[in-house]
């Protein structure tokens, strides 16, 4: 196991000028809370300004195709090692978020590991529940395998909630006798369905975007009334990680899910599974948008490259 705990200041030598990830945050704040019937049309649409924050990578091209029945977006770095795919999950409360609003963070990350990637529009709640994202993340996963891309190749990857769906899926493949990835990545991964976190509370200050009471309305969307938030697929935090793959997750320090961070990597850790954990000091969650005007996500992501080449 691995704990890499750094300070991660916005000082010289970190994100240059405002923390644009922490305004935009904000103002979504401010208009969620000014406009409480807000629709799911229109939050979907703001949603998708989750990429500003994000530089376009440069030596990156995109191409949409379904994978497996699900529609995405492949991340295409030149030069890239074709045979090596990260499959990435947007966060967004399995509700909002798109391929749209995350593939040049997934671009940028394609580009720093020298793989390709391929962002899922997988389907979302309220729409779909628990668990039709998890499924069409392994709709898409055994696609790649059906066309030559080794299990081992693939690695699951997503933030927030898609970080959950990154744990889930390889949790699902193994409760089906499938070989699974050979990693998986998380980026301020959302997992605690029970909305329990104690850095809910001791960070409620410092989140410029989550509260307890949006987590609240996310999970009422996914799980409905009929599943139990304690159901391991929809809460990793009550999986079995043995035999997990190796395993990414990365937090911000201030962010009001910091928590469900490092009980993950404490599951993980203690069922012998090879796990690091990177928290950005001061940073906001799924700092890692602030890819292409952060040093500090530059430093993040070159831990991360030599982590997945090792």
């Amino acid at each position: 196991m691995t704990n890499i705990s750094e300070t991660l200041s916005t000082a010289p030598g970190g994100a240059a000028g405002p923390d644009v990830l922490r305004d935009l945050y904000a103002d979504w704040s401010e208009i969620m809370a000014a406009t409480p019937d807000l629709t799911i049309r229109l939050l979907r649409s703001l949603f998708d300004e989750w990429h500003q924050p994000t530089v376009e990578p440069e030596g990156v091209t995109y191409r949409e195709e379904t994978v497996g029945g699900v529609p995405g977006i492949w991340c295409l770095p030149q030069g890239a090692d074709g045979s090596k795919v990260l499959l990435y999950t947007h966060g967004g409360g399995f509700a909002v978020g798109s391929a749209a609003s995350h593939r040049k963070l997934a671009g940028h990350v394609a580009k720093a590991l020298g793989a390709v990637g391929f962002v899922l529009d997988y389907r979302r709640a309220p729409e779909f529940q628990h668990p039709a994202q998890i499924e069409d993340g392994v709709a898409a996963f055994d696609a790649l395998v059906a066309n030559g891309i080794a299990p081992q190749d693939i690695t699951t990857i997503g933030d927030s909630a898609g970080g959950n769906l990154a744990v889930a899926i390889a949790l699902s493949l193994r409760e089906q006798g499938k070989q699974g990835p050979g990693s998986v990545i998380a980026f301020s991964p959302w997992l605690d369905m029970e909305n329990k976190g104690e850095t809910l509370a001791t960070n409620n200050d410092t989140d410029a975007l989550i509260t307890p009471e949006l987590l609240e309305g996310m999970i009422a969307g996914v799980l409905g009334d009929t599943i139990d938030p304690k159901t391991p697929l929809a809460n990793p935090l009550y999986a079995d990680f043995t035999g997990f793959p190796r395993l990414y997750i990365t937090a911000g320090s201030v962010e009001s899910l910091l928590d469900n961070a490092t009980r993950l990597e404490k599951l993980a850790a203690s069922a012998g599974v090879d796990v690091t954990l990177s928290i950005g000091e001061g940073q906001q969650h799924v700092y890692p948008f602030l890819a292409g005007r952060s040093a500090l996500v530059d430093d993040e992501f070159a831990k991360l490259a030599a982590w997945y080449q090792k």
